[in-house]
């Protein structure tokens, strides 16, 4: 990790993996209302939405984006996951990116980042 990335003293690096789509219950948007609340925090906070979870990208109806995105969190698409489910970025919220699982696995290998899988 660089400077240019690295957390502020005494926060930290999270990059939350969301594979469960908004329709799965309450954990799926419990667990995305979890980084809104470490990027409140002040933590350095990206999610990465893979399989099902890419459906809570899906336009500008999904609270708990429009909140991470407000929060200051990086929100990640897989883009082989949108593919798989007929998903451009032309139906993706504005707040997203797509990016391929290089960018999963280069987050993932940073110095003292937190990586949480739900």
């Amino acid at each position: 990790m660089d400077a240019r990335t690295a957390p502020p003293e005494g926060t930290a690096s999270y990059f939350l993996i969301e594979s469960k789509g908004n329709w799965a219950g309450p954990d799926a948007g419990a667990f995305l209302l979890d980084g809104v609340a470490l990027a409140e925090a002040g933590h350095r906070v990206r999610v990465f939405l893979i399989e099902d979870g890419v459906f809570s990208a899906v336009g500008t109806g999904t609270p708990e984006v429009e909140r991470l995105a407000a929060a200051g969190a990086e929100i990640l698409v897989d883009d082989f996951s949108a593919a798989q489910r007929a998903l451009d970025g032309t139906t993706l919220s504005p707040h997203v990116r797509l990016v391929g699982m290089d960018a999963a696995a280069a987050a993932l290998t940073e110095e003292d980042c937190r990586g949480v899988w739900h």
